[in-house]
């Protein structure tokens, strides 16, 4: 609290703690009163009647009294700053809190009500030096403490809540990303499947993988154009009513092809595959299948 605000304070006493620190005065004077009375009656218990204690008697424990007040009135002042920083504090997180717009594990509630009505009371006994500072400041102390703890608490919860949430933020875009990148193959395999299914993006196929895959160069190729030309002139949804011949290589039955993947019905690289794999097993190469189906009619 700024020291303004303690001169404030000190200029709006409270009446009912006025009267209730002189009757606290009222009782240590009298007990004060009540011992000195006693320690002088054992003193002089052969000398007869002993008169009531004078000023001069209580002069010492009063000055003992006042001292000590004296000593505690800047511990007073540094208990009501202490208390007043950790109401802020207490009161910035609650904003804080609630600007994020999260559920804290918990729910851990900052309730400053004890601490205000501690430094209240400290601010209204700030005015006069009174025994009662000590206790005050002690009492102010401990709710700060106690609302410290408290505000701690609050800020893990939230600091966890806000990890929490960046988490599932990162691991949301993530999904984001692998069913974009899932659609976006899916959407490069359509295209592919689109241009496959020609009879251009047929063959341009079959001579790519005639030529990674065994090793045919152009006159191997030109053997294979040659031959499902004849047998489909390179359709895929080809088939023979006679016979059950069906796809661009003339598979009998089209089931054959489900041996090189179960989308053989529509898809030309699948029954392009399982056409080359069938003519190496069987003939070793395009022209010798062709030379075949030109002597036989089939191969």
């Amino acid at each position: 609290m700024r020291s303004s605000n303690i001169r404030a304070a000190v200029r709006r006493p409270s009446r009912r703690l006025v009267a209730g620190v002189g009757a606290c005065l009222g009782t240590v004077l009298a007990i004060l009163g009540t011992t000195n009375v006693a320690a002088v009656a054992t003193e002089n218990a052969s000398t007869g009647p002993v008169a009531p204690p004078t000023a001069a008697v209580l002069t010492p424990a009063l000055t003992a009294d006042i001292d000590t007040v004296a000593i505690s009135a800047p511990d007073a002042a540094a208990a009501l700053a202490a208390a007043q920083a950790s109401l802020e504090s207490a009161e910035a997180l609650q904003e804080e809190i609630a600007a994020s717009d999260l559920e804290l594990e918990g729910q851990p509630v900052i309730d400053t009500a004890p601490l205000r009505d501690a430094v209240e009371r400290l601010q209204e006994a700030t005015f006069v030096p009174v025994l009662l500072f000590p206790a005050l400041a002690e009492d102010a102390a401990a709710h700060a403490q106690a609302l410290d703890a408290r505000v701690a608490e609050a800020a893990q919860a939230l600091e966890a809540a806000r990890a929490q949430k960046a988490a599932e933020e990162a691991a949301a875009e993530a999904q984001r990303q692998a069913e974009a990148a899932a659609a976006a193959e899916a959407q490069r395999q359509a295209e592919l499947l689109a241009a496959v299914n020609t009879p251009a993006g047929a063959r341009a196929y079959a001579q790519q993988l005639a030529a990674e895959r065994y090793g045919w160069g152009g006159d191997q190729f030109s053997c294979l154009v040659s031959l499902w030309e004849k047998e489909s002139n390179w359709n895929y949804q080809a088939y023979n009513p006679s016979s059950g011949a069906t796809g661009i290589p003339q598979a009998l039955p089209g089931s054959k092809m489900a041996s090189a993947g179960p989308d053989w019905q529509t898809n030309a690289a699948t029954q392009i595959a399982w056409g080359l794999d069938y003519i190496a097993r069987a003939y070793g190469s395009p022209c010798s299948a062709w030379g075949h189906s030109q002597a036989t009619n089939w191969y």
